[in-house]
Formats: structure tokens, sequence, C-alpha cells
């Protein structure tokens, strides 16, 4: 039977495996790993058929989707680069 959990948890599966892919240089991958974990913990209940409360599955997919967010900004664009160095910046 299909709760009105089961999307953020399917949510949660695909954001998970993002976080362990954070560079170890970026100062995000640290915030990521603590992060990582909680979810971790989330999916690990949800198998074993322990409650899971909506709103704490919304804090962590919302702090997950800010951690991806901002360490994205730190991907350097190869495009950019070129521009400046045509440029001459």
């Amino acid at each position: 039977m299909k709760s009105e959990l089961t999307p953020r948890i399917e949510l949660i599966k695909m954001l998970t495996p993002r976080l362990e892919r954070l560079s170890v240089d970026s100062i995000w991958a640290r915030r990521a790993s603590g992060l990582r974990r909680s979810l971790v913990k989330v999916l690990e209940a949800d198998e074993a058929g322990l409650p899971l409360e909506a709103a704490h599955l919304d804090q962590l997919i919302e702090r997950t989707f800010e951690i991806l967010t901002k360490s994205a900004r730190e991907i350097p664009d190869p495009a950019h680069q070129l521009r400046r160095e045509i440029k001459g910046e």
C-alpha cells in the first residue's frame, strides 16, 4: 500500500547517492556527510516499518537540495573559463 510518505522516500533514495558524489575538496562535503547519514537512517527506518514524520522528511529533503545547489556552484564551468581567457581576464 502506498502511503503519503512514499514519494518522499523515493526522493530520498534518489538524493542520497548524489551527496556521496560531492568532491571531498568541497566545503559542502563534510556537511553532506552528516546529512547523508540522516537520510540513510530514514531509509533504514522505512525498511523496518518504523513510523516516520512527513515534516522531518521534508526538512531533510530541503537541506539536501540546499547543499547540492550550493556545492554545484563550486563546479567550474569550462566554457566560462575559456571565455575569460579569450577576453584576457
